[in-house]
């Protein structure tokens, strides 16, 4: 009797250390859930949807104290996204947040710019470069359009540029519906069968 009690104290301690050793091993960082719902938004960084970013927003609407239609450069696509992965109903974008826009890169009058790094301290990706009292350009390959550095510049140089459709940016105008087969109907007869 007492050694299949140091038997099964023995199993159970070598269980209890597989566990512990298993849960650092495999630790998840984070919420899938939340990194789910990120990767469904633009990442524009921009700040309308009244968090400071794509991912504090995707920790909110996982948390349940946001709603998913709050964010204008998702627009309706990204609404729908976020709808079908969370299992919720379709809902509008919210006019409290803004209009859904055509995708834009920022683009900087460099003969107008003064160089006063104002634009730079907006960017929420870096993606504008220059120095003090210098020239400033955008690299449109990281310009997420979010129109955060236009409030800032005192000299009005910066003009949002609409993005020229191509392969990666096409979208369908239409809307998208299910395609039904059609109702079966009777064949007709033929003259001699009527007969």
């Amino acid at each position: 009797m007492l050694s299949a009690i140091a038997v099964m104290a023995l199993g159970a301690l070598v269980l209890g250390a597989a566990l512990g050793y298993a849960s650092i091993r495999f630790k998840v960082e984070g919420d899938p859930l939340v990194d789910k719902i990120d990767a469904c938004l633009p990442q524009t960084q921009c700040g309308q949807c009244g968090f400071a970013g794509c991912h504090p927003y995707a920790e909110a609407i996982a948390k349940g104290e946001a709603d998913i239609n709050q964010c204008p450069p998702g627009g309706e696509e990204g609404i729908r996204r976020l709808a079908d992965l969370l299992g919720r109903e379709f809902k509008p974008l919210s006019a409290d947040h803004g209009v859904e826009k055509p995708k834009a890169v920022a683009l900087i009058d460099e003969q107008t710019c003064i160089g006063c790094t104002l634009c730079i301290q907006a960017c929420p990706v870096d993606a504008i470069v220059g120095a003090a009292k210098q020239m400033h350009t955008v690299v449109e390959s990281l310009c997420t359009g979010c129109e955060l550095c236009l409030p800032p510049c005192p000299v009005e140089c910066i003009s949002m540029e609409p993005i020229a459709e191509d392969i990666a940016t096409w979208k369908w105008k239409y809307p998208v519906t299910a395609i039904r087969p059609a109702a079966a109907t009777p064949p007709h007869p033929s003259p001699a069968q009527a007969a």
